[in-house]
This record gives C-alpha cells, structure tokens and sequence, in this order.
C-alpha cells in the first residue's frame, strides 16, 4: 500500500489500484456533496457515506468510538504508529482477504488526521451495490432453509482462512441481488490460526444479535429454528 504525507498531519493510504486515483477530497463529505457525488448514506452511531467517482461507487466511512469512552472521547484514538491505526489494520486485513476471493468489499484508501498524540481516521471501500444487510432483508421477508445454510457457509468460509471478525451481527452481513452473501465492517478484525476457538464466538455473537432483533421488532422475520439451518451449513450438514 501506497503512503503519502499531505500535509504536515494528513496521511493518506491507497491500495495498488487506487494510487492514483484517491485526493483527499474523497474523505470530506461536505467536498462530496457539493461535487454532487454523494449518492446515498445510511446513520448508525455515525453516517456513512456512498459516493461516486469516475464511474465507480465507494462507501466512507469514519471511525468512532463505542462502549461508555465514547461519551468523553467520541472519535480520535492514541497515536502509536501509521501502520497501528485501526484504519491501516482493517484496510491491511481487507487487501488480505480480498487477494484471498473472500466476498469482503474492495480495499481503497484510509486518511490518518494526526495530532499530537492521538489521531483520527476515515475508511474508503468499494461498494457492494444493490446489496441489504440482513436487518433490514428479514424486516421484509424471512430467509429460506438454503439460504441461512449459505450464511452458515459464509461465515465458515472466514474461518477456515483463520479471519475473526470482532462483531459479527446481522448489520455486518450483505445479501445482494444475485442472491450472494458479503461480510462487511473489519474493525479490529484479525487473522489468527484457523483452528482457534476463539473463531467460532463468532456464531454465538451472530445468534445473539438475531435474538435481540427478535425482542425488539414484531416483524422480524427470524425464529429459533432458522439457526439450526445456518449451524448445518457451518458444519456443511
């Protein structure tokens, strides 16, 4: 990955592809919009931006703090090293798995603000397009036998490639048009032996955040039997 010094506190990182392609104007929103580039956003605990540029759509995305830290510190972290920023790791670790032909989005570029002793950061990846993370798919229709076996299969498809993903829930898993499952959100994600337990916390958090949909909304369209599908197809039943 390429590493450019824009400014006495900006650095900007770009995958092979986009070395010459990205400025920081892609990291502000604002720039964005004016350009009449901004193409949609979806809002969780920040906005996230789809935009587009010479003919292809990207998704920004900037860092920010969860747990109770976030009520002192909302988004700016520890300075200890470029290549220890969460931005550098997470693009680090989709250039891997993407190289790899996991169904993770395109790597692209990060933007690292530093100053003094901490910094903060934006994310640019490539976005899957007419895709729906499976919230918002089960709030309109529930999921067939085959298709939660497929994102058991998705989510073994990472482990045997030794990749845990640090909070994998329904917000973080894609289904697009074509019908193919996607893994999005690598944030303090990491590679680790392919036969770590600690991998398959992963379904436990992933069932986890099924049931809490369920709690909350009456028309979501999941139930405890769904999870047995998506466990065979984890173990390829």
């Amino acid at each position: 990955m390429k590493i450019q010094q824009v400014d006495r506190n900006r650095f900007l990182v770009t995958t092979k592809r986009y070395r010459d392609k990205v400025t920081s104007d892609w990291f502000d929103s604002k720039v964005l919009a004016e350009q009449g580039a901004i193409i949609g956003h979806s809002t969780g605990r920040s906005t996230t931006w789809f935009f587009q540029q010479q003919d292809e759509q990207f998704v920004l995305r900037k860092y920010y703090r969860g747990g109770i830290l976030s009520k002192w510190v909302e988004d700016s972290y520890l300075f200890t090293g470029l290549k220890r920023t969460r931005a550098y790791r997470e693009l680090s670790l989709l250039k891997k798995m993407y190289k790899k032909g996991l169904p993770v989005p395109e790597p692209v570029a990060l933007m690292v603000d530093k100053n003094g002793f901490t910094y903060r950061a934006s994310i640019i990846i490539g976005l899957i397009k007419n895709a729906q993370d499976l919230f918002h798919v089960l709030r309109q229709r529930s999921l067939s036998a085959d298709e939660w076996k497929a994102v058991g299969a998705l989510v073994k498809q990472f482990h045997d490639k030794g990749v845990y993903h640090s909070d994998l829930n329904i917000h973080n898993i894609l289904l697009d048009a074509q019908g193919r499952f996607w893994v999005i959100d690598f944030d303090k994600g990491r590679l680790m032996s392919n036969k770590s337990t600690k991998l398959e916390t992963n379904l436990a958090r992933l069932q986890r955040s099924l049931r809490k949909e369920l709690s909350k909304f009456s028309d979501f369209n999941w139930q405890e039997s769904d999870w047995e599908h998506l466990v065979k197809g984890y173990y390829g039943n």
